[in-house]
């Protein structure tokens, strides 16, 4: 019994004369790598958080990625520690990553475009956007999916990618907007008396600015009528309260001025024919 003792001893004692180092050196990197990617995580997030308009998803997104990228070299250098082959094994886990990538191909997609538009910021939420096919306020961006009411109140969840490979139409993004609207009169109606009726009705809403003013200017002459266009700015949260005001304050304004928005016409010539 004292012989099988003294030889479980030995071996004890043997592994610890060999590996002793090792394993200290090992738990060593270990302890050290990992408080260094905390480290470097609350860095990554506290320099983030420094950047203007940074958005509060992104932040423990990407300071997490350099954690866990600092966690990988760190396990490698453990393995390497005990002599392990690590070429072969990070050989095996590219190749395993790649498939992993080429089967999450899709969802990379929309991570990769939830990242891109948390970045460049092109939206932010409580805008009005418009998407290709899609369009609505937005509710809330995700790094899979952004979502998006629409303005009759349909709750739209978009992939990021399909936003993000669109043409972006930002409605609000700026803090005023352009109203133009085309008001119709007859060849004998008086352009100048139109002209300043139209004029007074964008002067007079509370909701047009002053600067830039408003003006009017004859557009076209088209086939039924004198095409006199307003055009005038306006806060872009007022901007359909005002446009909708001054649709309705335009025909008041001509008919009140004495002139009139005619109907399409079309001249009809009969030609009486008589047959030999």
């Amino acid at each position: 019994m004292e012989k099988e003792m003294q030889a479980v001893a030995d071996q004890i004692i043997e592994i610890v004369t060999v590996y002793g180092l090792d394993v200290v050196g090992a738990l060593t990197i270990l302890i050290v790598g990992w408080i260094a990617a905390g480290w470097v995580r609350k860095m990554v997030d506290r320099g983030l958080g420094r950047v203007p308009n940074m958005d509060s998803t992104l932040r423990p997104f990407l300071s997490n990625i350099v954690r866990w990228t600092i966690l990988a070299f760190v396990i490698v250098a453990v393995l390497n520690q005990f002599g392990v082959e690590t070429t072969s094994i990070i050989a095996v886990l590219g190749a395993a990553g790649l498939a992993i990538g080429l089967a999450l191909q899709g969802t990379l997609s929309n991570v990769a475009a939830g990242v891109m538009l948390l970045i460049l910021r092109p939206f932010k939420v409580g805008d009005f956007v418009a998407a290709g096919s899609l369009s609505g306020t937005v509710v809330e961006i995700g790094l899979f999916t952004s979502e998006l009411k629409t303005a009759d109140g349909i709750y739209i969840m978009a992939p990021n990618s399909q936003i993000w490979n669109q043409v972006i139409t930002n409605y609000g993004r700026n803090p005023t907007r352009r109203i133009d609207i085309q008001v119709g009169i007859a060849y004998d109606d008086d352009i100048d008396v139109a002209q300043k009726a139209l004029q007074e009705l964008m002067e007079n809403n509370d909701l047009i600015l002053k600067d830039p003013a408003p003006m009017t200017m004859v557009m076209a002459l088209a086939d039924s009528s004198v095409n006199i266009n307003m055009r005038c700015w306006t806060n872009t949260a007022d901007y359909w309260n005002a446009l909708w005001a001054l649709n309705k304050g335009a025909k008041a304004a001509v008919e009140d001025a004495g002139c009139s928005i005619p109907f399409p016409q079309r001249d009809v010539h009969l030609f009486n024919e008589t047959l030999g």
